[in-house]
């Protein structure tokens, strides 16, 4: 994988003090753009601009929630994780990877927004190179060019619709 390295100063910077990143996305703010993999009513999932693995897709609440177990009452946390489930379910059907990582990160100085990561570890990365290695943007970031990002949501989105289990909106 060719990485390249990333600005961490600035990104802390922008998480810290601008505005929620996920709400921006979801209002429409150029500078928080990203490519939209799928939505229903209540979740979102769109590809990383920063990714660590090919396809990594974030998923989130639309609503502004920021602690997973304290904000969603039993029926929103079993909605919101078959969703993450179903996503992630698409990105191995894309990415094929060796492994599926799923996880969530964020805190109330930056990203409060609640969000999972869905990172694709493919076949062949060598061990020491797995896991968090793998995750973290201090090891670099992938380009992702924006055609390369769209056919990567398209391909992402159908593979979700062909499951036939989330329904769009």
């Amino acid at each position: 994988m060719d990485r390249r390295p990333m600005d961490l100063e600035a990104y802390v910077e922008r998480t810290r003090s601008g505005p929620c990143f996920v709400c921006a996305f979801l209002a429409g703010d150029p500078g928080y753009a990203h490519e939209t993999v799928f939505e229903d009513a209540a979740h979102v999932a769109f590809l990383d601009r920063w990714p660590t693995l090919p396809g990594k897709v974030l998923v989130a609440p639309k609503a502004h929630v920021e602690h997973v177990v304290r904000d969603l009452d039993e029926g929103a946390y079993h909605r919101l994780m078959l969703f993450v489930r179903e996503i992630a379910l698409a990105v191995e059907a894309v990415c094929e990877p060796e492994r599926t990582y799923l996880y969530s990160l964020g805190s109330q100085q930056g990203n409060a927004h609640l969000h999972w990561h869905v990172a694709a570890l493919p076949s062949g990365v060598p061990y020491p190179h797995q896991q968090f290695h793998a995750l973290m943007t201090e090891n670099g970031v992938l380009p992702l060019p924006p055609d390369q990002a769209v056919e990567m949501a398209i391909r992402l989105r159908e593979a979700v619709k062909a499951r036939g289990v989330l329904k769009e909106g």
